[in-house]
């Protein structure tokens, strides 16, 4: 079942289980487009909740996706350690795959981070897109339009360093 809805990246859609978002879909994710504008499969409450705060925050505004449930079943003990510390990073914020690591409690595995950020398939509730190199800079985004859109959604988040500039100041 996938629940669709627009926001300011295009059509996004929520797959879900018994047990809460099962995957976050992307605009340009294999089959969304088969249901983009249909609304999708009638969603539960919860879930058309969680649809509504993704779309605000990609509208700009600070919302806090941590009441989102997820479906982790099908996830290792370390992604699950992975994703529930990277959902600790506030909208607006950036740490690095080591700070990240350390967070989750795998100290000196920010390689292995990197790995299960990758294989990410609740993009924006686990905000993978906040994680970047030691160094500040951008690495990885797997989901639909790469860097690009990593980079644009901290943009509208207004992370240090990504704050959109005026055109005219």
């Amino acid at each position: 079942m996938i629940h669709t809805f627009t926001t300011a990246l295009g059509v996004c859609g929520l797959r879900w289980s018994d047990d809460g978002v099962a995957a976050v879909l992307m605009p340009g994710a294999p089959g969304l487009d088969a249901t983009a504008g249909s609304g999708g499969a009638p969603a539960s409450p919860e879930i058309a909740r969680a649809g509504e705060a993704i779309a605000r925050l990609l509208d700009g505004e600070r919302t806090d996706l941590r009441f989102v449930a997820l479906d982790m079943s099908g996830q290792s003990e370390f992604a699950r350690d992975v994703y529930e510390a990277a959902r600790e990073i506030g909208a607006g914020e950036t740490g690095s795959y080591g700070e990240l690591a350390a967070a989750a409690g795998h100290p000196g595995a920010a390689r292995e981070v990197g790995a299960a950020l990758a294989r990410n398939p609740f993009p924006i509730v686990v905000p993978c897109h906040r994680v970047l190199a030691a160094d500040g800079a951008l690495h990885g985004f797997s989901a639909p339009g790469g860097l690009a859109t990593k980079r644009r959604m901290l943009e509208i988040e207004r992370a240090p360093g990504f704050e959109q500039q005026p055109l005219f100041a």
